[in-house]
């Protein structure tokens, strides 16, 4: 008995409320000063809306996908340009993401599909943006994540020409961005383009700015998730 006493202190156990709600509302029932009922009857009722709105205790102890084990997992969902240029091609897919520790190498996976089987497939250009903002197609993602201030190619968001195979991009590399930290990509967005990046040897400026890849076929915003998608998808890169 002492012991179940014990185990019910929490007053939002469930516990307590099976041995000690029902008491108290039988001393409250009993009693006969009206306004000592009220007083009671409103500190139960203040008790129980505040466990209400207490999250579940499973709920608190479950960690953060972002903390588990120090690994970081993240996930960017493509969706198609709007408004796309007529004849372009709709991308969809998605980048994986996976960082062993806040000074570990980021290894990127890469599953798109859509693009042209045509013959003579052309590279695409793949970059990370400075903003995750897709309020206006991928028109407000702002220039290359480019922290260090350095000029194209040497952005760290600039993560290279893919060149499809029957209309799909598969393909897994390694990337100096970070999932940690204050220069941490998350939150940003990746944009494939319609052509090949020049990687600065363009002889222009925009050369130097954008690798004049052309215009973004499709983007998306950089997003924590679980180990589930990466486990699936280099599972399947491995396959091939």
């Amino acid at each position: 008995m002492i012991t179940l006493l014990r185990s019910s202190s929490d007053p939002c156990s469930k516990n307590f409320q099976d041995i000690w709600f029902p008491i108290v509302f039988l001393i409250v029932v009993t009693m006969h000063q009206h306004w000592l009922k009220c007083i009671v009857g409103a500190l139960l009722l203040f008790v129980l809306s505040t466990c209400q709105s207490e999250p579940d205790q499973t709920d608190r102890n479950q960690p953060d996908v972002g903390q588990n084990s120090s690994t970081r997992y993240a996930t960017c969902e493509m969706s198609p340009n709007l408004p796309l240029v007529e004849g372009m091609p709709q991308i969809y897919g998605r980048v994986l993401f996976r960082q062993g520790n806040p000074n570990g190498t980021v290894r990127v996976l890469l599953w798109f599909n859509g693009f042209p089987t045509g013959s003579g497939p052309q590279p695409r250009a793949l970059h990370i943006h400075q903003y995750g903002n897709l309020m206006n197609g991928c028109g407000l993602t702002g220039s290359h994540f480019n922290p260090e201030g350095v000029t194209h190619p040497n952005h760290l968001g600039d993560l290279g020409n893919f060149v499809p195979q029957q209309g799909k991009i598969r393909a897994a590399f390694e990337s100096e961005v970070t999932l940690f930290g204050h220069l941490s990509v998350l939150g940003r967005a990746v944009s494939i383009h319609q052509g090949r990046d020049d990687l600065g040897l363009g002889g222009n400026d925009g050369s130097l700015i954008h690798g004049n890849a052309g215009v973004v076929l499709s983007c998306c915003v950089i997003g924590i998730t679980s180990p589930d998608l990466w486990s699936a998808h280099i599972a399947q890169i491995r396959g091939i």
